[in-house]
């Protein structure tokens, strides 16, 4: 039998609720490039957050928050939630050009009993999925294999944020 190590995923099994401040407001005013890329933050705008999932499901596993706090879909300001729904696409575009998957799941996943990790911020997930992409590890192993790094997909995804959120007229704040 064979081992597969994931020893940085103990500290989240451990604590899953042992982070002081919301990841997505922490990370949305992190300024240095380095700072970002250290946080997986790919792209800040006035209205959203676009941050690499550090537990993903599958390579290229993106987050889409808004900027402001809050878990209360219903109650978001039209403008907002259509600047949202904007970097929901350019997210969208950007893994298409990145990965072309097959296909995509976008969730959002409102309160802790309906599986949101950070229940008190909104925020969607993004996962490509391909034909076959599926295998025994999960079904038999309960164990996940993401075959790219972290640092990887961050390098070939920014670059792509930063040229087509420019082609929209915006800047990355």
């Amino acid at each position: 039998m064979k081992t597969l190590w994931a020893p940085w995923r103990l500290s989240y099994v451990e604590n899953p609720d042992s982070r002081k401040n919301c990841l997505f407001c922490e990370n949305a005013t992190l300024e240095g490039r380095d700072e970002r890329r250290g946080a997986l933050v790919l792209r800040v705008t006035e209205n959203a957050v676009v941050i690499m999932n550090l537990f993903p499901y599958a390579s290229g596993n993106l987050m889409v928050a808004p900027r402001d706090h809050t878990a209360d879909l219903g109650g978001m300001a039209e403008s907002a939630a259509a600047a949202l729904m904007g970097e929901l696409q350019l997210a969208v575009r950007v893994l298409e050009r990145a990965y072309s998957p097959h296909g995509m799941n976008i969730g959002v996943n409102l309160g802790r009993s309906a599986g949101a990790g950070v229940a008190d911020h909104l925020h969607w997930h993004l996962v490509p999925r391909w034909q076959g992409d599926t295998n025994f590890m999960p079904l038999i192993a309960e164990t996940r294999v993401i075959s790219q790094h972290l640092e990887e997909a961050y390098d070939r995804l920014l670059p792509l944020f930063e040229e087509m959120g420019a082609r929209r007229g915006e800047v990355s704040a």
